[in-house]
This record gives C-alpha cells, structure tokens and sequence, in this order.
C-alpha cells in the first residue's frame, strides 16, 4: 500500500487546522527587553506601518541567518516604514548566550525575550524561524523556516503592502 497520499493529505489537514486556529492579531502578552524590563507585546508594533517579528534563537542556525541577512538589508528596508522586532525564544539554559551573539552581530533592530515562550504559544508558532509581519496589530503575514534569498521575498511582501502604499 502507497502511504505517500494519505501522509499528503494528513499534513494537508493539519496545516489547515493550523492556520485556521492562529492569531490573526498580535496578543496581550509580557516579553522583556534584554535589559530585564517588561513590557507587553501589544506595545510593540508600528503604529505608522508594517511590524516584521522575527522568532528565533541562539542554537538556530537559520534563525541567525535570517537575521543577519534582514540586518545586511535593513536600509534598504528603511523607505518602507517596517520595524523589525526579533523576539529571542531561549529558555534559562540558553539565554546567557543572547546579549554576546546580539553584540557581536551589531543588529540593528529591537531584540525582546519570550524566556518562558508565553508569546510564542500564544501565536501558535511550532517551529522557528518564525517570521510575523503585522499591519498595526493585525497579522497579515507568516513564514516557517529560512533559505537564504527569502528575506528578498519578505521585502517584496512589506513593499507590496507597506502602509505609505495604502
């Protein structure tokens, strides 16, 4: 027997169900800045255009791929009214590790921390990279997993779609 159509059909399902019981709108959830202050992830989006959340962690190698690529483009991304937000997943085994990565990358963006991974839950996010673009708080974009050129596509999508289009 051929199980190579039901698997296709299961994931096809699951993924349905997935996607119809995520957020459609960033929650009312605590995350803390690196420098230890808490602060509600509803304050975070851009008010005047497109928010890109960026959820990743120091052991993901795609996840730190994805964000060095973004950086290595963020002024080109400037002309598009975006803010980038990458909110730090690690846990209390792997957090110390953040502020040294996050120095040494020089990234030029916000970096918040989901330690107990409250927001993450929250958003029903499975697996990062996970990449969010919000139109105020409304969720209007969502990416699994990293290949790098796929940040050329994300820029696409925030061009298409920024608010100083609209």
């Amino acid at each position: 027997m051929n199980l190579k159509p039901i698997v296709t059909i299961v994931f096809m399902i699951l993924f349905s169900l997935n996607n119809a019981y995520s957020q459609t709108s960033m929650p009312n959830i605590n995350i803390k800045t690196l420098e230890g202050k808490t602060i509600n992830s509803k304050t975070t989006y851009n008010k005047k255009g497109l928010t890109v959340y960026s959820f990743w962690a120091t052991w993901c190698v795609p996840c730190i791929n994805e964000l060095d690529d973004i950086h290595n483009e963020i002024q080109k991304w400037d002309k598009a009214n975006v803010k980038i937000i990458a909110i730090s997943t690690d846990d209390s085994r792997t957090k110390r590790r953040i502020r040294p990565l996050v120095n040494g990358k020089k990234w030029d963006f916000k970096i918040f921390l989901d330690e107990n991974q409250s927001l993450k839950r929250a958003l029903n996010i499975d697996a990062i990279p996970h990449t969010i673009v919000t139109k105020g708080n409304k969720i209007i974009y969502r990416r699994i997993g990293y290949k790098p050129g796929e940040e050329n596509y994300l820029y696409d999508f925030i061009i298409n779609n920024s608010v100083a289009k609209n």
